[in-house]
Formats: C-alpha cells, structure tokens, sequence
C-alpha cells in the first residue's frame, strides 16, 4: 500500500467542492476539465429539476448556474435553493449567454453572488470561483468568531456578576462578623453580671427581713413605702426578671455565636468543619420563614443527619450553599397550597468504591413544593437564570452555589424535580477520611438513609 505523508495528502486535498448545473453536456465537460485542473472536485447536474434534492442531501461549496434550461430554468433552481435553510448560504454564480441588464439584475435580486455571460474565459472563472469561496470563507470565520465572542462576552458578564455577588456576601459576612463583635462585649458585660445582681438584691432581701423581725412595728412612713412599692411582689418578681434577663442574654449569645459561624472571617479560609452544624446555622437564620405568617402554614422540618466527619472546605461559602438551596426550597413551598409543607433535610457519608478512605458528604435538602418542568431543570444552574418575577431574584444564587461546590471543592451539585411533587438538590463535598473514623461509620450504619425522602424521575 502506498504511504502518503501529511505534505502529500495536503497537496491532493480538494480545495473546494463545485457544483456545475448546465443541459449542455459541452459546457458541462470544460467545467468539469477546468475545475480539477485548478484542483477542485467538480459534481455535474444535467437535470435542472434534481438540483434542490441533490444539494439538500450534499450541499456543496458553490454552484456554478446555467440560467436558460428546459422544465426549470437557473432563476427557480436559485430561487428554490435560497428558500431552503439548508442550503440559501450556498454562494451561486450565475453562467448564461443572457447579456441584458435585467437579466443581471434580477440574478442577483434573486440571491445570485455574481454573473458570468457566455462565451466565459477560464481565467475569468477560476478567478471569480476563488474570490467568491475566499469570501465565503472569511463569512464563515467572522461568523465563529462573532459566536465566540459572543459566548466570551455571556462568560465574562457571569464572571463579573459572580464577582459582584461574591464581593457582596464578603462584605455582608464582615458586617455580620462586626456586628457580632459588637455586640458580645455588652452582652457579656450583661450576662456576666446577672448572678452578682441577683446575689446583691438576695443580700439586701435578707437584710430587710431582718429589719422585719428586729422592728416588727415600723413607722407610718415605712408602712406607706412598703406598699407603695409593694414589697413582697418585688421580692418575688426580682427573681422572675432576672431570669428572664438570663434566658434573653444567654438567646443573644447563641445569635452572636451563629453569626460568628456563619460569617467565620475571623478563622482560616479552608477548616475543618461539621456539616451537620453548618446546615443547623443556616436554618437558624431563615426560622423566621418557617414559622405561620398569615395565610401561611407552619413548615415542617425533617432532619435525617447521619454521623459524618469534619469536612475541610471553605466554610463560609458552603454556609451560602446551604442557605441558598433552603431558602429556595421555602420560597416553592410557599407558592404551594393544600399538603403540610415540609423541607426535609438529610446528610450522609458516601464512600467510593474501591477506595475505603475516599469518601463524600453527601447532603440532601428538599421539599414537596410545586416542582420544576424539564426544561426549567436544564437551565437552573444557568449564569442569569431566574423563575422569578423581574427584581426579586439576580438569577446568580445556583450559579454560584454550583460554583462554589464544583470548582471551589471539587464536589457535585445536582438537582432532581418532578413537577407537582417536589424537587431535591444533592450537593456532594469530597473528604478523605481517616481509616478509624470509617471503620466506627462502617459498623454503626444498620438503617442507613432510613427515612430519608429521595425524589426520582418516573
């Protein structure tokens, strides 16, 4: 077998694909003989009537067109061709013996990208069939890159908008990590401070009772006092207020604590962290969405935590996950009447298979809201892609969320959705897992994923 080199196989390559369309088997044989003479691969149609069929199934680089044939003359052949999709890109150069003006005219009116009147020189038309497949390939390139650049622009105004968005949570997550700060010196101050009050007034108690019993009788002006200020209510409530006070302070410690977590700016970026208590941070901040507003239901949560291992991530951000895909699935529960809503929440530890100490966090956040239609479900992790109505969402919370688990934590983020019934987003963050650790999971698991909700296409 002969061996052609790359030079070689360069060389015999075609450099275009011409169709010529002519009743003259004359005219059709000097075509034919100049166009692979100058390299090209020449196809002839004597049958103006078999041109559209044979173009739609193989189209070819440009159409050489006689106008004046018997059934269907060049005019309805290019007429035909231009209104097919497939194939009105075609170039066609028009070759007749008609010389009028008109005739020029209405050729190119027609679609036409150039005319040749017969008797036509080689030269002429070997020159016009390589300008006109040189500007057709300049088309095509300035076409890809008008489709490149248009795809670089919609990734450039993504990344732009994920830069704002994540510039945004920084800067509400230093707020938050101030306020925090802020806040914990007083409530310390307060809270550090309640027994001594409460020890204080105990001791001044004990000395008024004893005043009591050394002074049974006191005096008008006394008297008047101690009902006035109703003394032994006082003595009473003191110790109902404190404890209020306690019970409020020690509230407003758990919100700084959480606020702390949740922002976590004053930690190292990448920590080891306990999922479970992530998800419980988030649910803090959005309880007041869960709780009966007017027409709204209470929603019922359901939490299936399995034991997991402290995961290394970026903390805060996965904080925004778990925020984000809650917050979401509030929002379809709230546009669903009728059933109890319910959110259930689940985590478990994947391993994979083969590798005893490769393992994945596995977290399960859904809800039996309206569900979402297939082709909504293609576009949801889409930069700009929102169901809501215009200015209540930026269309970025998915995108980012698929960002931050995929190409931050090298993870998976997928979402199943059957419309009517619920969706379930599945985020899953990679650890390497210690071999103690596995083996204690491994043998501590008889009911795995017991009661756990796991929504599936039909």
């Amino acid at each position: 077998m002969k061996q052609v080199n790359i030079s070689e196989e360069i060389l015999i390559r075609p450099k275009g694909n011409i169709l010529a369309v002519d009743d003259t088997p004359a005219n059709l044989q000097l075509l034919t003989e100049m166009l692979s003479q100058a390299g090209y691969k020449a196809r002839i149609i004597p049958d103006a009537a078999l041109v559209v069929k044979s173009v739609t199934t193989n189209p070819p680089d440009l159409i050489l067109l006689d106008i004046l044939m018997p059934e269907m003359d060049g005019y309805q052949v290019c007429q035909a061709l231009k209104a097919n999709p497939k194939t009105k890109d075609i170039p066609i150069i028009f070759i007749s013996a008609l010389s009028e003006g008109f005739d020029k005219v209405k050729a190119f009116a027609l679609g036409g990208v150039d005319y040749i009147t017969k008797p036509f020189l080689a030269e002429e038309v070997m020159a016009r069939v390589e300008n006109q497949l040189r500007l057709k390939a300049q088309e095509n390139q300035l076409r890809e890159n008008s489709k490149q650049l248009e795809l670089t622009v919609k990734e450039l105004q993504a990344t732009q908008a994920q830069l704002i968005q994540t510039e945004k949570m920084l800067s509400l997550g230093q707020m938050v990590a101030g306020v925090a700060h802020e806040i914990n010196n007083p409530i310390n101050f307060i809270s550090g401070n309640i027994g001594y009050a409460r020890q204080y007034f105990q001791d001044l108690m004990r000395l008024v009772e004893l005043y009591q019993q050394t002074y049974p009788n006191p005096t008008p002006e006394i008297q008047d006092l101690s009902e006035e200020i109703e003394l032994d209510f006082l003595g009473k409530d003191w110790f109902d207020l404190t404890n209020s006070m306690e019970v409020g302070a020690k509230r407003i410690e758990k919100i700084v604590a959480s606020l702390r977590l949740f922002s976590r700016l004053d930690e190292s970026p990448l920590k080891a962290v306990d999922l479970n208590e992530s998800i419980e941070i988030a649910l803090f901040f959005l309880q007041h969405r869960l709780k009966p507003i007017g027409n709204k239901c209470q929603i019922k949560i359901i939490k299936n935590y399995g034991k997991l291992p402290k995961i290394t991530c970026y903390a805060s951000q996965l904080n925004q996950v778990f925020s984000h895909l809650i917050n979401n699935a509030i929002d379809a529960l709230e546009e669903k009447g009728g059933e109890i809503p319910t959110l259930t929440i689940s985590t478990e530890l994947k391993h994979q298979d083969n590798h005893e100490n490769l393992a994945y966090a596995v977290i399960k956040i859904s809800d039996n809201g309206l569900g979402m239609s297939e082709d909504i479900l293609a576009q949801i992790f889409d930069p700009f892609f929102s169901t809501k109505p215009v200015g209540s969402g930026t269309g970025l919370g998915l995108s980012i969320c698929h960002q931050i688990v995929v190409e931050k934590h090298k993870g998976k983020i997928s979402c199943v959705s059957i419309p009517g019934q619920g969706t379930e987003f599945i985020a899953e963050i990679p650890s390497t897992v210690e071999r103690s650790f596995v083996h204690s999971h491994q043998n501590n698991q008889p009911g795995k994923n017991k009661g756990c909700r796991n929504i599936q296409n039909p």
